[in-house]
């Protein structure tokens, strides 16, 4: 029997999760003996993308953790404060939020409909703002509190503010939000981060926005974003905050280098905001 984790006991709540690195994350917190609670609204299965918040759930009881899944819409204020109710009544608190939701549409200013504009800011910025917001109050009273947005580092160059204008604000806006929280509520013990992948991620969206199978072969998989976050989740929140890591960062840290079974051996393609070293 292996011996209980840094997360054992903990409980987390998180936006989306039903499949790709939220999945990964929360089945890894799992694994350490985390409780999880997910609000999503993937009630049903849809035909183009696998899982539902239910699957999602059972995988992580068959992780080891207990599961609460809440059908709802991050955007929504009575979803969220719902699922904070939820999962505080069920485990007794909340000791780590993560802003795991997001939509992705990666077309231009003139191509972009108005529509995906706004989600995205809705689910991205609103959403993120609503479930940090209504899990401060319980992350003030963990012993070990954060707040962890899978959002990139704030990358000025041209190249990425004018590749995407709309999708690029809906991300560093969820990470402007996360490093202000590290900077607000820093005299209260709460930790803030973001975390972004290095390279690709083999997910849905990469298989189907990015480039298909192409892509996927110059991905790593999840779990390289969900060992980095459970590590975080893992520090001390009064003295790790208000970073954009980086997951092999992260993993750097931990001292784990050899990064062969995150697959992805061959040629690998950086993720979007990410410069690749200079020669």
């Amino acid at each position: 029997m292996t011996a209980p984790g840094p997360l054992a006991g903990r409980t987390m709540i998180m936006s989306g999760g039903s499949r790709g690195i939220g999945l990964a994350i929360a089945v890894a917190a799992a694994r350490q003996g985390a409780n999880v609670a997910l609000l999503a609204k993937t009630d049903v299965p849809d035909p183009r993308l696998p899982g539902t918040i239910h699957t999602a759930a059972a995988e992580i009881e068959a992780a080891g953790g207990q599961a609460l899944a809440v059908v709802g819409d991050v955007r929504d204020e009575a979803s969220v404060n719902a699922a904070v109710e939820q999962t505080v009544a069920r485990f007794g608190g909340i000791d780590y939020c993560v802003n795991n939701a997001s939509a992705i549409a990666l077309a231009g200013t003139e191509e972009l409909p108005i529509k995906k504009f706004d989600l995205m800011q809705q689910i991205q910025l609103r959403g993120t703002y609503l479930l940090s917001r209504a899990a401060l109050p319980h992350l003030r009273e963990s012993a070990n509190g954060h707040i962890l947005s899978l959002s990139p580092p704030v990358n000025l160059d041209p190249k990425w503010l004018g590749a995407h204008p709309a999708y690029t604000l809906a991300k560093y806006g969820m990470s402007l939000l996360t490093l202000g929280w590290a900077a607000e509520y820093a005299e209260h013990g709460v930790a803030a981060n973001c975390l972004w992948p290095q390279t690709l991620i083999a997910t849905a969206a990469v298989q189907n926005l990015l480039g298909g199978d192409e892509a996927v072969a110059k991905a790593r998989t999840p779990e390289i974003m969900a060992d980095a976050a459970v590590a975080i989740l893992a520090r001390d929140a009064r003295t790790v905050t208000g970073n954009a890591f980086i997951d092999v960062d992260v993993l750097r840290e931990e001292g784990i280098t050899d990064l062969s079974r995150y697959g992805g051996t061959g040629e690998l393609e950086y993720d979007i905001f990410i410069d690749p070293p200079r020669d």
